[in-house]
């Protein structure tokens, strides 16, 4: 789901077929599961949703969504739902663990000032 102006700004208009009617939140509460399956099956077009008339949101699956920014599509045999989908979790080869100080002094000296202060009452509390 996205923000009907993301949706407008990206040219989602010019994109894909939606429907002129905008349909009200109780209705595409109802709708729903028709919608969700829709558009896992890839058959669905985008829903524009709002009150009163007037677009505040577009339901998409990710796959329009990829193509409304022009991004690349997974490769073939990959589950395409994120919800489903697993990702890599190992570390990078040049990963290394957080130092909290070492960010600190990236960030500037405010927020070292900070995370001193934030250490100073965390010792005056224990």
């Amino acid at each position: 789901m996205l923000t009907y102006d993301e949706f407008e700004d990206l040219g989602g208009e010019g994109k894909f077929a939606v429907a002129d009617d905008v349909i009200e939140p109780a209705v595409l509460a109802q709708q729903l599961p028709q919608v969700v399956e829709a558009a896992r099956a890839g058959t669905g077009a985008p829903v524009v949703w709002g009150a009163d008339g007037e677009p505040e949101a577009v339901v998409m699956s990710a796959a329009q969504y990829r193509d409304l920014r022009g991004d690349d599509h997974p490769p073939a045999g990959v589950i395409d739902d994120p919800t489903a989908r697993r990702y890599a979790t190992e570390p990078l080869p040049g990963s290394r663990p957080l130092d909290l100080d070492e960010w600190a002094a990236r960030m500037g000296t405010e927020t070292q000032e900070l995370l001193e202060e934030l250490r100073r009452e965390d010792q005056e509390e224990s």
